[in-house]
């Protein structure tokens, strides 16, 4: 089942310094349970591209689709969970207050509401830490909060936008290992932007590399490495051969001329 589908997708800003070209004949397919990862140097579009998907930005050009709707019905339907660059808690409310606030705009029962942020407190391994405050957590802790506060409504698609792009490495590993083992359980849809090559490949069953502005698809790398994943695969033969292959994906856009 297709859960994305982008055709001649292209988005294009009027800036007072002339059009912007975001994005440029993207053409892509995310299956359902995929976990599709973005990556392509800064002003490339990967966010943009999230930002269409979730309704936020509006194509030009093109067509695209989620769950076979348009972005604004799945938006409606509520078809997706947002994961930022930053976790984006609300400092004054403790993070079991700050996951509930999507079901509380939706109208849950309270009942409802506290077994669902129960049980996504345990998906992102903080359980116990519901009455605890933002800014008594660490980095790592409040994305995982973001996370699970995306995930309270059990929306099938989750996009998520460089959520650990701010985290040091040993902490980013930590949470990538963790990412794994909630998108087997749960079997989500993820859309995941990066900069990380090592992150892209790791994480992913499928990697988009895109070139510089305009935003264009410069490969698609189905990928090739088993279902289990120990953070030490990243010193295998495969990995660093699909490794390559981004990097090379990554090369090969810049030889564009726009």
């Amino acid at each position: 089942m297709t859960v994305i589908s982008a055709q001649n997708l292209s988005l294009t800003f009027k800036t007072n310094d002339g059009p912007v070209h975001a994005l440029k004949d993207v053409n892509l397919d995310v299956g359902k349970g995929e976990f599709v990862s973005f990556i392509g140097p800064s002003g490339c579009g990967k966010t943009t591209f999230l930002r269409v998907i979730a309704d936020l930005e509006q194509p030009t050009g093109g067509t695209i689709t989620v769950n076979g709707m348009t972005p604004h019905e799945a938006r409606m339907n509520r078809a997706y969970g947002y994961v930022f660059q930053a976790a984006s808690l609300l400092p004054w409310r403790t993070i079991e207050k700050n996951i509930e606030l999507p079901l509380e705009i939706m109208g849950f029962a309270k009942s409802e509401r506290e077994k669902r942020v129960k049980n996504t407190l345990e998906l992102v391994d903080l359980a116990g830490f519901g009455k605890k405050y933002p800014w008594q957590l660490s980095g790592g802790m409040q994305q995982r909060a973001s996370i699970a506060r995306a995930l309270a409504f059990d929306a099938d698609l989750l996009l998520m936008d460089e959520p650990f792009g701010a985290l040091d490495e040993i902490v980013r590993d930590h949470l990538n290992e963790q990412l794994l083992k909630l998108w087997k359980r749960t079997n989500k849809t993820i859309c995941f932007v990066t900069h990380s090559i090592p992150e892209a490949v790791y994480l992913s069953t499928k990697i988009v590399v895109m070139s510089p502005r305009p935003g264009r698809v410069t490969d698609i790398i189905e990928s090739t490495l088993p279902d289990e994943r120990p953070l030490d695969i990243r010193e295998t033969p495969e990995f660093l051969k699909i490794a390559h292959r981004v990097r090379e994906g990554l090369r090969a856009g810049h030889s564009y001329d726009d």
